[in-house]
């Protein structure tokens, strides 16, 4: 064969394989009435946003589960006179989408925003609006729902001297920083939501006053809402926001009934002043990329707080003179790996002592801290040092992850027992409360209950049989 016979041959091969190849392809259309779209959802559920902010991009898929291909003549919201929402249909922008095709058994994705208008009221206000398919002479119907909120917004670094008190009506949305002067208050009143936007931070040079209820919480959270992945929900992921942080010029702060999760560090008392320079009562601090609570040479007093889900670890105490009283000590963080114990200390004794830049041995008093009535339990190890003796360090009726035995400073401990959390990691669960058959149920002493936590933050009361750690179990 001629290499030009075989040119010719190969060339007509190539046309059967490329013919048969086409073939298989199924180009004709459906018109029946009874062959439809379906959808991935049977609601776009866009949850609550701030009014006037575009709100993240949802997606959801339509698919063609015939065998032929089907036309879909119009995309397009049916009832959005204001234009709130906006669509992209299969990686193409607009309002409405004629003569959409999709192949047999194949698929296209549709995305959706919205910008919901002020709405004038201090609740969040319910949108409701339909995207219509229109497919051989039918119209479908999916519904989109959205909630909006007006909001404060607070632009800037935002300085607040003098005596402040914030307007607990509409949420706050801090894009920047709230600094507190020194020497001035900032009094935040029960029911206040504070949401912050990447890298934004609390910075309290004076006095921070938190008054929270169990009725009315006060929340200090990160401005995502909605789902990172289709599972994954941004409530879980640290790292949203900076934190809280009193620098050294700060005292007397009081937080009560507040809930600060979701951030790069936490809460950060730093050489603060007064006895003590923090006070947290029936509080939430969960959820950090670094600790959750970190004290360096000051005091803290925690009463009835959970601090729990954080990448270094729970509490981080340099010296200082601490009291923690029905606190719930948890670390189940799902992110990365544990960078330590729950509860780590130095400047505990002269083995651990702090030093300054040029390693030179601080003189500052060693810590003197008291555990009483308290859960210590999760993944990784508990405390950062297991022989507590000549140390002002106690441990008194605490429930703790290892296994010991009391001495004179683990005093009347439950050793190597689960609390049994309502704690379900892999259904992205992190809930404290105790299970009917938790060992810590009814296991507190009475007598150690601080008057400021009689009830937990829930309002269940404790007494007379006071359960270990931040929550009264109760059914």
């Amino acid at each position: 064969m001629t290499i030009l016979r075989k040119i010719f041959f190969l060339s007509a091969v190539l046309s059967v394989v490329m013919t048969a190849m086409t073939s298989c392809i199924e180009d004709s259309f459906t018109t029946s009435a009874s062959d439809q779209p379906f959808f991935s959802t049977d609601t776009v559920r866009m949850g609550e946003l701030f009014t006037l902010d575009a709100s993240p991009t949802h997606r959801f898929v339509v698919y063609n589960r015939h065998d032929k291909g089907i036309n879909i003549s119009s995309i397009e919201f049916s009832d959005d006179s204001q234009g709130i929402f906006r669509l992209n249909v299969d990686g193409m922008s607009g309002k409405r989408f004629d003569n959409v095709e999709i192949r047999a058994n194949d698929s296209i994705f549709v995305f959706v925003e919205a910008t919901l208008p002020e709405n004038g009221r201090n609740v969040a206000v319910d949108v409701l609006s339909h995207i219509e398919f229109r497919c051989n002479g039918v119209t479908s119907r999916l519904p989109v729902k959205a909630s909006g909120r007006d909001v404060v917004r607070l632009k800037g670094d935002t300085r607040f001297a003098g005596s402040a008190i914030l307007d607990a009506g509409k949420p706050y949305h801090i894009t920047d920083s709230i600094v507190v002067e020194e020497g001035s208050t900032l009094t935040i009143p029960a029911g206040s939501e504070l949401y912050f936007h990447s890298e934004a931070r609390m910075v309290v040079h004076g006095t921070l006053r938190v008054e929270g209820t169990a009725g009315s919480p006060v929340s200090f959270t990160g401005d995502r809402s909605g789902y990172v992945a289709s599972t994954i929900p941004y409530e879980i992921m640290s790292g949203q926001w900076g934190g809280i942080e009193f620098t050294p010029t700060s005292g007397d702060n009081y937080i009560s009934h507040a809930s600060v999760r979701n951030t790069e560090y936490g809460i950060v008392v730093d050489h603060s002043q007064g006895s003590p320079a923090l006070t947290l009562v029936n509080s939430q601090v969960r959820n950090s990329k670094g600790y959750v609570l970190g004290a360096i040479h000051t005091s803290v007093t925690a009463a009835g707080c959970e601090f729990a889900d954080a990448s270094s670890g729970i509490l981080a105490l340099i010296g200082g003179n601490h009291i923690f009283n029905q606190c719930t000590i948890a670390n189940y963080y799902l992110f990365s790996a544990l960078g330590g114990p729950a509860i780590q200390m130095w400047h505990v004794s002269a083995d651990d002592a702090d030093v300054d830049e040029s390693g030179v041995t601080l003189d500052l008093p060693y810590m003197a801290a008291d555990f009483t009535n308290c859960i210590i339990y999760g993944n990784g190890t508990d405390l950062s040092h297991g022989d507590l003796e000549g140390t002002d360090v106690t441990l008194r009726r605490c429930l703790l992850k290892s296994n010991g035995e009391d001495d004179n400073n683990f005093i009347d401990c439950i050793w190597g027992e689960d609390p049994l959390y309502n704690t379900i990691r892999e259904q992205y669960v992190f809930d404290y409360t105790l299970k009917e058959d938790s060992p810590a149920r009814d296991a507190a002493y009475p007598d150690l209950v601080l008057p400021a936590t009689t009830s937990d933050r829930y309002g269940n009361p404790r007494l007379p049989y006071p359960s270990l750690g931040a929550y009264q179990w109760g059914e």
